[in-house]
């Protein structure tokens, strides 16, 4: 029999909402979206016709409502998967854990989670201002290396591929790649320019960036670039996919990132109004997901 969750790992707050989300469980819906910036919360649930909570800790604000007769969430995570892995773990808590008697459910409830995020292309002929939706995370954070089951997800192949092609060095972390949900993500991206999207620990030397401090690899947007595995390439940049897809599918959860593409990295091209596109975006994938 199993035995319940203690206390001091599942933390909860003295309104009993969960530790970092401070959300009740009635509070969430099953359909969600997410995002880094906390101001883009605002911009996604205003859409909304109606609000019923705004929640606020930290970098984590949400807003639940009512979009085309169906209900959503959109919660703000803040920049990168050390913030996913918190918001994943808690998000399934509310709906999986009992949190007065802090047992695990014995029916398992499944979340439509959807990353709207901005990113950088790799490829040349991704313009700035399109949308790219991420069939594959790679991640080169190291994340999901932390929990059991990584092989239940991971796509060893295309690591072991590009490993092989960046000349990796054994000092970083073991990449890991997870698909996407198939489902969720043809219903959301059908007609939009797919790919694996790399996720990386930080903005600056982890994506290439040169400002005092050189990068350990160079050359790594290059090998990004070159990189193709059967018919995949890799499509963009950013900070969260990849532990977004990994832990989402462990939790038994679908998961799905669409990108506004604010820069394109290669031709050296960034968007004169990306707040625009990123409007856009966020009024389709709410259209998309109200079915």
């Amino acid at each position: 029999m199993s035995l319940p969750i203690a206390e001091s790992e599942l933390i909860l707050n003295a309104d009993q909402s969960i530790f970092h989300l401070h959300l009740k469980p009635e509070q969430l819906a099953s359909k969600i979206i997410v995002v880094g910036d906390q101001g883009r919360v605002e911009s996604v649930s205003a859409h909304f016709q109606s609000i019923e909570h705004r929640v606020s800790n930290r970098e984590f604000v949400s807003h639940t409502g009512m979009f085309n007769g169906h209900r959503f969430t959109v919660l703000s995570t803040g920049i990168g998967t050390d913030n996913i892995d918190i918001v994943l773990n808690e998000l399934d808590s509310l709906v999986n854990i009992d949190l007065k008697t802090r047992m695990i459910r014995e029916d398992r409830k499944q979340l439509d989670i959807v990353r709207i995020g901005t990113s950088g292309a790799l490829q040349e002929d991704i313009p700035v201002d399109s949308f790219v939706a991420s069939s594959h995370g790679m991640g080169f954070d190291g994340l999901l290396n932390y929990y059991a089951g990584l092989d239940l997800c991971d796509e060893p192949a295309i690591a072991e591929a590009f490993m092989k092609h960046a000349n990796w060095s054994k000092g970083l972390p073991y990449p890991y790649v997870v698909k996407a949900n198939a489902e969720l993500l043809q219903s959301l991206a059908f007609d939009l320019t797919q790919g694996i999207t790399a996720t990386a620990p930080g903005f600056y030397g982890p994506q290439g960036r040169r400002l005092r401090l050189a990068p350990a690899l160079p050359d790594l947007n290059e090998k990004l670039t070159e990189f193709r595995f059967e018919s995949l390439r890799v499509t963009n940049f950013e900070m969260e996919t990849s532990a977004l897809y990994g832990l989402g599918h462990l939790l038994g959860h679908r998961t799905a990132t669409v990108c506004a593409i604010i820069a394109n990295r290669v031709i050296r091209q960034y968007s004169k109004d990306y707040k625009k596109t990123v409007n856009e975006l966020i009024r389709l994938v709410l259209e998309r997901m109200a079915v």
